[in-house]
């Protein structure tokens, strides 16, 4: 089946570009992911997004919402790129996009991702839904959904550490209870402010700033969010303050949000990626 996109888009480059962490690249420019209870295998298509399903809902929905397709990239790239160096990236990586991920999922994905890296953090997602999650199978694949936070919790931090979480296995476990009793609600973190969204997110045990804004900006629509990380803080320094005594990370998001405005988290993405890609 095809879904047209009539709008910049590159499949490959927004699957590998770090803010996701179940997608695997198959032969002839296939990728297979899951998203929900739906196993997906997606190839790039002159006129779209060619794509084969297994599980329920409407497939053609979700991924419009999974790749933001609702969004006017057209009027983003026009704010973003009055800056020399994200229109550099966005000339480099046209069609990369922001993608719109499932606030539970992608929380436990960036809890992972504390000083780890972007394989580790893929092995890690996958251990836990292979162990934890439910089979879908398409095309002799099998691959699983990822569990949720009662089975998360239910398993525990001896299991999570088995399956190769570590010191962040307590973590998990924390903000799975928390959803699971109530008190941290990440739906209802989508209709708050962008700072009471992240003052929340901080306040669980084992998310730190830069966490709390890739949780933000990757699952809670707050495109403001520009998370430094060890990339993005190599390309300020190199790119935006040369010379000078590199600032401290709480500095550089303000100055990012206020220089970069309302969508500094597509500016910071692109600026990600082309640092990392440089490497």
């Amino acid at each position: 089946m095809l879904l047209p996109i009539d709008q910049p888009f590159d499949l490959g480059e927004s699957l590998e570009s770090g803010q996701a962490h179940r997608w695997r690249k198959l032969s002839d420019g296939w990728y297979s992911g899951v998203l929900g209870d739906s196993l997906l295998h997606l190839r790039q298509d002159p006129a779209g997004l060619e794509y084969r399903v297994a599980g329920g809902g409407n497939t053609e929905s979700l991924l419009r919402a999974y790749f933001r397709l609702d969004d006017d990239i057209n009027a983003i790239y026009a704010d973003i790129c009055r800056d020399r160096r994200v229109a550099e990236m966005v000339a480099a990586y046209p069609g990369l996009r922001i993608l719109r991920q499932e606030p539970w999922e992608c929380t436990v994905a960036f809890i992972c991702s504390s000083t780890s890296n972007i394989p580790r953090i893929h092995q890690n997602m996958e251990a836990m839904a292979d162990s934890l999650g439910e089979p879908l199978e398409l095309d002799g694949e099998v691959r699983h959904t990822f569990p949720s936070a009662q089975r998360l919790a239910s398993a525990g931090e001896a299991r999570l550490r088995e399956l190769g979480l570590g010191f962040r296995a307590p973590y998990v476990v924390a903000a799975a209870e928390q959803v699971c009793d109530g008190a941290l609600d990440l739906d209802e973190l989508i209709r708050r402010p962008y700072g009471d969204a992240k003052a929340r997110l901080m306040e669980c045990y084992g998310i730190g700033a830069k966490i709390a804004d890739c949780i933000a900006v990757f699952s809670l629509e707050k495109l403001e969010a520009f998370p430094v990380d060890v990339w993005v803080r190599r390309a300020l320094a190199e790119w935006y303050f040369p010379m000078q005594k590199k600032p401290p990370d709480r500095a550089m998001v303000e100055w990012a949000q206020d220089y970069f405005g309302q969508y500094a988290g597509y500016s910071q993405q692109y600026l990600f990626h082309g640092r990392r890609k440089q490497k």
